[in-house]
This record gives structure tokens, sequence and C-alpha cells, in this order.
């Protein structure tokens, strides 16, 4: 009686899990919205005032690296749903500011983010350079830098 009774509980739990798995996931499908202008202008404007402190060797405190965090949870999230080219900015800057802070992995992070999902955007190069200077082997990166330069030499 007691193996039936386990065996029926898992089953319930496989479930409720496999239900909720689904509905989470359709519903990240169907919501798959842009992060309003406003938010990311917002975004940039602590991005900016974070910058400043940081550049001018202000400790940051516990409020400010509360709020960096939350910057890059939000970035996080808005890329889980659709990645947004105005994003590139932001993750660029978050990440000098993570490898100002010498917070490595974090700075390695947005960085790849950058030329893993704006890899034609103007900050691809940059985010491309800073990772090399930080010592990361970019060479998985190396065919995205080609193909930018001879873009480049095209427009010429």
């Amino acid at each position: 009686m007691n193996i039936k009774n386990l065996l029926t509980s898992i089953l319930v739990i496989s479930l409720v899990v496999g239900l909720v798995c689904f509905n989470s996931v359709s519903a990240k499908k169907t919501s798959a919205v842009k992060m309003a202008p406003e938010t990311i202008e917002s975004m940039q404007t602590q991005v900016d005032s974070l910058t400043k402190k940081i550049y001018g060797r202000a400790l940051l405190s516990p409020e400010d690296n509360s709020e960096l965090m939350g910057i890059k949870i939000k970035l996080d999230n808005q890329m889980l749903l659709e990645p947004d080219p105005a994003l590139a900015p932001l993750y660029y800057k978050v990440g000098c500011m993570y490898k100002k802070r010498e917070m490595t992995d974090e700075a390695i992070e947005c960085f790849q983010t950058v030329l893993e999902n704006f890899g034609t955007t103007a900050l691809a190069p940059k985010s491309y350079q800073a990772l090399k200077d930080m010592g990361v082997d970019v060479s998985q990166f190396d065919g995205l830098q080609n193909k930018a330069a001879s873009e480049e030499e095209e427009e010429e």
C-alpha cells in the first residue's frame, strides 16, 4: 500500500511540475515584449551616475552596489525575452564598471554578451578588446571581428 501511495504521489508531483514548467515557458514566449524606452533611459542614467562615481575613485555604497546588481538583473531578464540592440551600451558600460572594480567574471560576462548578441554594433570591437586585455581567449569571436573589419572597409 505504501509503494502505491508513493508512486501515485510521485506521478502527481511530476504532472504538476510539468504543467507549471509548460505554462511558464509558453508565457515567456507569448510575452516577449521589449523593454520600455523609459526603462532603458532610466537604467542609462543610473549607469552613468555609477560610472561617474567609479571614475572619481569614489567607493560605491551598499545602495550603489545593489543598484548595479539590479541593473544587471534587469538586463539579463530582458535578454531572456528578446535581445534589444539598445541594451548593448548598457552591457558595455556595466562591463567596464565591473572591470574597474576588479569583478572580472561579471565583466567578462557583460562583454561576451555584447559580442554574442550585438556583434554588429560599434561596441563589439571595444568589448572584444576589453576581453583580450583581460587575458580572455577571444578566438571564438575572431570571425566576428574579421567580418566587422571587412564591413568597415566596404563602407569606405
